[in-house]
């Protein structure tokens, strides 16, 4: 890829629009904006684009098409259009890899870093595409060297063509966990067991959503297709899993074996690495950083930003799109991405409004059916209230080794919310700034104090919201 450089101008309002996240959601609004005549700056951690769901799509080679599916390949077409855009002769997008935003100003001033300096540069709108992060869930033993998340296992997957050590176990809820091990098992990985952590009589909860569900009739096709490759490869798999619990060797160090309860009955498998899932999250700690309005999803048990069918959120120059704003999937992003591209364009009167109804009226549609499904899904895959909800001396915030008997005993003495839990035990006051423990705090001190999440609220995130180098802060009095 070219137009990859850091402009030197700095400060000054260089983009008519600036992109941070470059999985479908950024690709197709990058490729649709300069389509429309916008100068584009797309920003991105990864070294390429592609994002969690496609990520390394440039580089990973057709004959993977048998391990990865044809989802992941899907991909490659939404990356034609991008390089088609970004190579052309006069290039309305710079591309910036390896470039991590650690601050967004109400302004449209975007601090980030790249190659240890950091810059500054400015837009007359700004989009998020931030993407999704993995529900992070505590539970006894998930601190332990060996257990990690399917899509940390997906990345090794994906990027380095590597997977976790055997024995191997997968244990949680929703799609991403049946995809991961089937395609694990593709690659011939030895996976020993797969547990299935989804509560009884959840089918019968979400079946009131079912009707919405149909109209997407080929995702829940995909679903039952991942079933029916695990269940003809002899996998062992275990349905109504709970009480999941890893445990250390006798030197506590490494996992050695996973516990659970099916029916009743306490199980144990020996194993080297234990995969865990409990479906994904809007990340948020940007547009949280931002002080934009977010609003909480009971389905989904997350916060997600306030946003218009536009992508447009509270603040009138910044737009969200993809799982960023709401789980939604990467089609669904890939049009989010779209809509708010060209809503962006009539704004800047690039298009009238009549060229942005009617290039929006097929898109709409797409997105539509990619939106019935979710809450078929969302009620389905929702966590056990275990995950949600630890007991004990589980580890809820691993920065700063907090448990969760201790969020309980400050929730009991009237702690407010998170941000005045930060007071009493530090709890989301380390690197990652609760993004680690954020959801988890709030449904215990709702627990406790018998109040609804959305009651309770969430950390208040201050910028830089990644940790950075003194040099590289000072990199911009420059």
């Amino acid at each position: 890829m070219t137009k990859s450089s850091v402009p030197d101008t700095q400060g000054d309002s260089q983009y008519d629009l600036i992109i941070i996240g470059a999985g479908p959601a950024g690709m197709a609004a990058a490729s649709t904006a300069a389509r429309e005549g916008l100068t584009v700056a797309l920003m991105d951690e990864q070294c390429s684009v592609g994002g969690q769901i496609y990520r390394a799509i440039q580089h990973t080679a057709l004959q993977y098409q048998q391990i990865l599916g044809a989802d992941y390949y899907a991909g490659q077409t939404l990356l034609a259009a991008f390089e088609q855009q970004l190579n052309a002769e006069q290039s309305q997008i710079t591309y910036l890899p390896n470039s991590m935003v650690w601050s967004v100003e109400d302004d449209l001033v975007v601090s980030f870093s790249s190659g240890e300096i950091s810059h500054r540069l400015r837009a007359k709108k700004v989009l998020l595409a931030t993407g999704a992060m993995e529900r992070p869930v505590a539970f006894p033993g998930w601190t332990l060297p060996g257990v990690m998340t399917c899509g940390a296992a997906q990345i090794l997957l994906k990027q380095s063509a590597l997977a976790p050590a055997a024995p191997l176990v997968l244990a949680g809820s929703g799609p991403l966990l049946l995809l991961i091990a089937a395609q694990l098992n593709r690659a011939g990985v030895a996976i020993t067991a797969v547990l299935d952590t989804t509560p009884k009589g959840r089918y019968l909860k979400a079946a009131k959503y079912l009707w919405g569900a149909l109209k997407n009739p080929i995702l829940l096709k995909k679903g039952l297709g991942l079933l029916q490759e695990l269940k003809k490869s002899g996998i062992r798999y275990e349905r109504q899993v709970s009480d999941l619990k890893a445990i250390a060797c006798e030197q506590g160090i490494q996992l050695e074996q996973v516990q659970f309860s099916v029916s009743g009955k306490v199980q144990q498998i020996d194993c080297n690495s234990l995969l865990v899932h409990q479906g994904v999250v809007p990340n948020v700690q940007l547009s949280r950083a931002l002080g934009l309005a977010h609003q909480w999803q009971a389905l989904q048990q997350c916060w997600s930003p306030v946003r218009d069918t536009w992508g447009q959120s509270s603040h009138a120059d910044i737009f969200i799109a993809g799982d960023g704003g709401g789980i939604a999937g990467a089609v669904a992003a890939e049009c989010q991405g779209q809509l708010a591209a060209l809503k962006i364009a009539e704004q800047l009167e690039r298009i009238n409004p009549q060229v942005l109804v009617q290039q929006t009226r097929p898109i709409q549609r797409i997105l539509a059916k990619q939106l019935s499904i979710r809450p078929f899904l969302d009620q389905l895959y929702q966590p056990a209230e275990a995950f949600l909800k630890p007991l004990g001396d589980t580890i809820v915030c691993r920065c700063e080794e907090i448990s969760a008997d201790q969020i309980r005993k400050i929730a009991a003495q009237g702690v407010a919310g998170p941000n005045q839990a930060k007071a009493f035990c530090r709890a989301g006051m380390g690197p990652c700034q609760g993004r680690m423990c954020g959801l988890t705090v709030a449904n215990l001190i709702a627990d406790e104090q018998n109040r609804t999440v959305e009651a309770v609220g969430y950390y208040q995130i201050r910028s830089p919201i990644k940790p950075l180098t003194l040099s590289e802060l000072a990199d911009l009095a420059d």
